[in-house]
């Protein structure tokens, strides 16, 4: 049995607990919160056994094998670094932080400290985004040339909202961006050009971001976000004999189309079960029984190049969070 904790008490949180309950030899023990009502609260909504009213004593329990930190992103630095330092395994929500220093320091002391980390960019282990990966790597679509995806969510956000508030690390790009972002990286790796625009808020944070990345083998992934209007939030990923279509979200698709020359369209489609995060937690559990640092599917490494590969575009755009 692998013995879950929760910190942070919102929408996100409730989720990922409803979906712990469908994951093979997981319980959900403890929950914390910076408030005992919420905590509190939160632990009779979903089943947890004990509630905490500090992230230090959540993070001080030794009963739990892994803390789930569910913060907005501005505190996930700080979240995470109590649960590490505590020797407490963490699945830490996506982004991993506001920048890459704050990233390495995660991952520098998880590995000083021999402690599990990993982001939780619960895309890498869906089952259909996995198996469109087996299908690049097997040449189903020769060598990817182009990958294109887009998320844009509608709103409208009040100038109070998260979202817009550039001290909690709002706008598009790391709330909705990362998911292309990631996913480009995942087929391409490593850019070796970077070029971005955005249209930025009254309130210093980008809401509707244009990307190109481009390699110097002549790939290239055209990406976008944004929070003033609702996208199509597919994705398309074209080879020299083919195309693979993900259905909407691309992160968590119910569908995928396989293009391929002369051949007839072959869609392979997915049982949507729950909320979609139970895979990430089931890799988490399958690392920590097998005594891995890290997980193969969502690696240290590709962690810390997405988030170096988010400050550049950042730079550009001229978004900062101080």
């Amino acid at each position: 049995m692998t013995r879950w904790g929760i910190l942070a008490t919102g929408h996100i949180a409730g989720r990922f607990a409803e979906d712990l309950k469908r994951v093979p030899g997981a319980e959900l023990m403890a929950v914390g919160s910076r408030t005992a009502e919420s905590a509190e609260r939160f632990a009779g909504r979903h089943g947890a056994r004990r509630w905490y009213a500090s992230w230090s004593e959540l993070a001080a329990d030794p009963d739990l094998d892994v803390v789930y930190v569910a913060t907005p992103h501005a505190a996930h630095h700080a979240a995470a670094l109590t649960c590490l330092r505590a020797g407490r395994a963490v699945l830490l929500e996506k982004p991993f932080t506001l920048d890459l220093a704050t990233s390495r320091d995660l991952v520098e002391t998880a590995r000083d400290a021999g402690v599990f980390l990993m982001e939780a960019m619960w895309m890498r282990t869906n089952p259909l985004v996995r198996r469109m990966c087996e299908l690049v790597a097997d040449g189903a679509i020769g060598t990817v040339v182009n990958v294109r995806g887009d998320f844009g969510v509608a709103g409208p956000f009040s100038p109070e909202h998260r979202m817009r508030a550039r001290a909690l690390g709002g706008g598009a790009l790391l709330d909705l961006g990362v998911y292309p972002v990631s996913l480009a990286h995942l087929l391409l790796g490593v850019p070796d050009h970077v070029s971005a625009w955005a249209k930025i808020s009254p309130e210093g944070v980008d809401e509707n971001t244009g990307i190109v990345l481009g390699y110097d083998t002549g790939a290239i992934a055209t990406l976008s976000c944004g929070i003033m209007a609702t996208t199509a939030i597919t994705a398309a990923i074209t080879g020299t004999k083919g195309r693979i279509d993900l259905s909407e979200p691309f992160f968590r698709p119910s569908s995928l189309t396989l293009h391929r020359d002369a051949t007839a369209p072959e869609t392979i489609h997915a049982d949507i079960v729950g909320n979609g995060y139970q895979d990430e937690a089931a890799e988490v559990q399958r690392c920590l029984a097998a005594g891995m640092l890290e997980s193969p599917l969502v690696p240290h490494t590709a962690t810390l190049e997405v988030m170096a590969l988010l400050d550049r575009i950042r730079a550009q755009i001229g978004v900062d969070y101080s």
